[in-house]
């Protein structure tokens, strides 16, 4: 059996799933200053009357780190960047604790500046004296030789809790791109380092031995352990859930638009014959546009707790959260107790969402059921405008599936799924309003924590092969090996093959999983000087694609269990 954990800002969602289906369900308020007595009292509950020996594993997906950095509550960290010639580093420094340091890299990995080691040791002084903890280490071309990041870490090693290197971030060239992610990676270690640490003794404390993994923003998972290294990777964690969550019930020649419907926010997603959209670059979340592989996903301010005002006569939803709705004891109206007081909803008090929707029915001069129909009718069209805009700006440009470059395809929304608490609630609604046929997935409330437990272990490599130079490099995991200039096309794939199933089995692949690997980059170019060959580079990039764990793809639901 199989355990999905989903920590979210509100609620811990588990729930617990054999090959067969759909078991046990369990909600519980989070207490972020307390994760371990949060996800204790989840499992507990979950486990009654089950032996903990009978879990094979336990994934996890959660909105903390993303919502803290959406919020600038992240810790100040320090930036080392070594840029070379031919741009300016200081650019791309938006953050107060920035230094940009000698020492260059060209794109063939060859040195042509040296580090100043007391350079960088004056820097660490001022990092110290700012009281800075964590650091990101920065190279140009890193990813063609990371020598000097490892250089300055060896230097700063002593003096900081954690250092992050940016040729471990990515395979990918994006010298930006590279700096934001390494700068993420360090202002959300201490954070999910603490939900690690709360994670694994809620878990230990119940006696549940069982392998421990994290969703990943680009809808694959990774051991706990590993995710300590790159922890920016579970940023969006929560949206890949609710996509993977989708996947068992849509349909496989029809679009499909995902909307998973919070209570702060509403995440839109596609499916395009049952399979997501990715972001070719990388995520972009709060100040960063980063290197992190994700599903291509979009987040508004609109939910079932969102406040609910008038202004100048006219109703306004979003887009902020003020608490949770009156009908659960809050002090502003939202779209949740226009569904409370509409009898959509059994749960909350009837009489204390009348006096929320009391409120925006003096304002509009209208009766109380016509303004709670209006506030529903309202974030339902507000929702709907959000995904159409978006699916309007998918189809400008090329569309990437995590499979496939699907060159002119036009999305063309055929069905529509929900997720979330409210989803059962509205999905009439938003079927009305669009036209376009919606239902709400079973279990809709608890959908991240299932799209977290169906989730398939992924990861990519990308080699340079350079046979002038004589060495294959992967440098995010730190592989070098040399080569003879009689090196292949074949030979790079071979070993890049190696490397994904050593790095797969390290993230936690099971055997099953490794038969799904795919080349989904492949080039080569000739060198040529003084018009004489002189030798060839290969440029490879490996993936184990996303998708469903084995057995686990036509997951029945067994009606009584959602009850």
């Amino acid at each position: 059996m199989i355990i999905g954990l989903d920590v979210g800002g509100t609620h811990t969602d588990v729930v617990l799933l054999s090959n067969k289906g759909f078991i046990k369900k369990v909600k519980v308020l989070t207490n972020p200053s307390d994760l371990f007595n949060t996800v204790l009292t989840g499992i507990t509950e979950l486990l009654k009357g089950i032996s903990p020996e009978s879990i094979k594993k336990i994934i996890l997906s959660t909105t903390l780190t993303t919502n803290a950095v959406v919020q600038q509550n992240v810790n100040p960290v320090g930036i080392v960047v070594s840029s070379g010639p031919g741009i300016q580093a200081e650019l791309f420094g938006n953050v107060k604790h920035y230094y940009k340091v000698k020492g260059a890299i060209d794109h063939r990995g060859r040195e042509t500046e040296n580090i100043n080691k007391q350079e960088i040791e004056d820097v660490a002084k001022k990092l110290k004296k700012a009281g800075i903890e964590y650091v990101a280490v920065v190279g140009k071309f890193s990813v063609r030789n990371p020598s000097h990041e490892i250089v300055i870490k060896r230097i700063l090693n002593k003096q900081f809790k954690k250092i992050f290197m940016g040729h471990n971030v990515s395979g990918n060239l994006n010298f930006p791109r590279r700096i934001a992610t390494a700068h993420l990676n360090a202002a959300v270690y201490s954070m999910h380092k603490e939900f690690f640490t709360a994670i694994k003794a809620s878990l230990d404390k119940k006696g549940i031995n069982a392998p421990i993994q994290v969703l990943k923003s680009d809808g694959g998972t990774m051991s706990l352990d590993a995710s300590l290294e790159i922890p920016a990777r579970t940023v969006l964690s929560g949206p890949a859930a609710s996509i993977i969550g989708s996947i068992p019930h849509a349909e496989g020649n029809k679009d499909t638009l995902v909307l998973d419907i919070g209570g702060t926010t509403t995440d839109i997603a596609i499916l395009v014959n049952k399979t997501p959209l990715l972001e070719p670059l990388g995520i972009k979340i709060g100040i960063y546009k980063s290197l992190i592989r994700s599903l291509k996903t979009y987040s508004k301010g609109i939910g079932g707790d969102s406040f609910v005002n008038v202004q100048e006569g006219t109703l306004v939803i979003g887009h902020e959260r003020k608490g949770p709705a009156m009908a659960f004891g809050g002090l502003y109206p939202t779209p949740t107790d226009a569904i409370v007081y509409l009898g959509m909803m059994e749960a909350g008090d009837k009489k204390l969402a009348e006096q929320g929707i009391a409120q925006i029915a003096n304002q509009l001069n209208l009766s109380l059921d016509d303004t709670a129909n209006l506030i529903v009718k309202t974030t339902c069209n507000q929702i709907l405008d959000h995904s159409m805009k978006m699916v309007e700006r998918i189809n400008k440009k090329p569309v990437y599936t995590v499979h496939e470059f699907m060159e002119g395809y036009k999305i063309k929304v055929e069905k529509i799924l929900l997720l979330g608490g409210p989803a059962e609630y509205l999905a009439q609604q938003i079927e009305e309003i669009s036209g376009i046929e919606t239902s709400a997935v079973p279990l809709s409330s608890v959908a991240n924590a299932i799209g977290a437990a169906l989730a398939r272990t992924t990861c990519e490599v990308s080699l340079i092969a350079d046979t002038e130079q004589g060495i294959a490099t992967i440098h995010e995991e730190d592989y070098a090996e040399p080569i003879s200039n009689s090196y292949t096309e074949k030979d790079a794939i071979e070993t890049a093959y190696t490397i994904l199933k050593e790095k797969a089995r390290g993230l936690g692949a099971n055997e099953d999983e490794l038969k799904e690997i795919e080349v989904i980059e492949s080039q080569s170019f000739n060198i040529v000087r003084n018009f004489s060959p002189k030798g060839k580079i290969f440029r490879m990039k490996i993936q184990i694609k996303p998708g469903l764990i084995n057995g686990f793809e036509k997951m029945k639901f067994d009606k009584a269990a959602l009850n």
